[in-house]
């Protein structure tokens, strides 16, 4: 296909790919179907026009014009290896979602809801327009959850029944992964939110599911915990803290650890959840992550998390209790970006300020520790870490600055103690 001459009207402004199924928008420019909802739904909503730059209303016409032409121009080409396009098929009707749900809803049938999800997830799978239209459906998120809900409560009296026990366990990962696929907006979530045990159900889809079912649990929590009240967060029970943390510990992928750092970080913000979060095991899992990972992204969110947990005394009890915790913390610093830089030193801070032992002051110089502090202040590590490098070395100036373990060239940055 390379090797043809395509129109330009064929090709999609945004993917630069012939199109399949154009559709003209309301500022009168026509793009591909699939690349123009990708654009209009986005995680960050986009409501202007890619080529014109002007508001745009979610309304997409069809162009049957433009579609034929290029079925026509395709089937001229057939020779060259192009394949004709198919008639797309047009976007579902909400009254249909609707009446499915309600006669699946009738049902006590495990096996008919079970057929019924598989329904929806096949209309989700072929475009974002359907997605947002099951969304909108009357009763589609309740329906949803209350299968997910019901699921989890119920399961464990079904031990002697391994048929049934097999379908409900179906049944709730088809809808929790329904529940991902349509990637809810802002107030779907918020109903889910709102819904009666939603939350503990999740939890356990992650101690019971498999890898899929708690990769989804993950990413539905991290978007929950995105537009949660913080009266939402503030009573989270202590096993989910321990789903998470094991979720980490399990490295399902990295993809879903970012995930579960995430959602830890917005949770962690909140009320006795650092303690939740320690008492579950995090601060050792987060250090042996910094052991093992050398990418950005990941290490400036384990610091980050590990940041808020050193906010309490049990968070930075469990970072002194692993051998290598202030000393991996104090590595990172200069080693991967600013931010690190920043988050890192406030670490030390924090452990420095309210849990300075003798034995922790005597071993952070002992292992260079106190000699990155003083190299942060001579080259470009950012303001914010300069200035809690300086006050961690004020704070124990008379312990460190007479030390042989400092290299004289760093000793000049040594700043005076208060």
């Amino acid at each position: 296909m390379d090797e043809i001459d395509v129109p330009p009207f064929f090709v999609c402004p945004i993917s630069l790919e012939l199109m399949k199924d154009p559709v003209t928008v309301s500022t009168g420019i026509t793009y591909d179907r699939d690349s123009i909802e990708k654009w209009l739904f986005a995680e960050v909503k986009n409501d202007t026009c890619p080529v014109t730059k002007q508001p745009l209303l979610p309304d997409l016409t069809p162009n049957h014009t433009l579609r034929r032409l290029i079925q026509a121009w395709c089937t001229v080409n057939a020779s060259h290896g192009v394949q004709r396009i198919p008639t797309p098929k047009p976007p579902v009707d909400k009254t249909l979602i609707e009446k499915l749900l309600r006669n699946t809803s009738a049902s006590d049938s495990p096996s008919l809801q079970l057929r019924s999800l598989r329904t929806l997830k096949s209309i989700a799978s072929e475009s974002q327009s359907n997605k947002r239209c099951i969304e909108s459906a009357e009763g589609a998120v309740n329906f949803l959850a209350t299968i997910i809900t019901t699921t989890t409560t119920t399961t464990t009296n079904l031990l002697d029944d391994d048929i049934e026990l097999e379908i409900k366990t179906s049944t709730a990962h088809e809808a929790l992964s329904l529940l991902h696929s349509i990637q809810l907006s802002e107030s779907g979530l918020k109903a889910l939110l709102n819904h009666p045990e939603f939350i503990n159900s999740l939890t356990k889809m992650m101690q019971r599911g498999i890898y899929e079912s708690r990769a989804y649990a993950v990413f539905l929590l991290n978007s929950l915990s995105e537009v949660a009240d913080p009266a939402q967060l503030i009573n989270l029970k202590t096993d989910l803290f321990t789903e998470l943390v094991q979720v980490l510990k399990d490295q399902v992928s990295e993809k879903v650890s970012k995930a579960t750092l995430q959602a830890l970080i917005q949770v962690c913000s909140w009320g006795r959840n650092r303690v939740k979060a320690v008492e579950a095991g995090a601060v050792p899992v987060l250090v042996e992550l910094l052991l093992e990972c050398n990418e950005r992204k990941p290490i400036e969110m384990v610091l980050v998390l590990l940041e808020i947990l050193c906010q309490s005394a049990d968070g930075r009890a469990g970072l002194l209790a692993h051998a290598a915790g202030v000393v991996i913390v104090a590595k990172k610093i200069l080693r991967v970006s600013t931010m690190a830089n920043d988050r890192a030193a406030k670490i030390l801070l924090s452990v420095c300020r309210f849990s300075p032992t003798p034995g922790l002051v005597q071993e952070m110089v002992q292992l260079g520790v106190v000699a990155k502090l003083c190299l942060v202040l001579q080259v470009d590590s950012g303001n914010k870490a300069k200035e809690k490098a300086r006050e961690i070395l004020k704070l124990h100036a008379r312990a460190w600055r007479n030390s042989p373990c400092i290299p004289h060239n760093l000793l000049a940055s040594f700043p005076m103690s208060s």
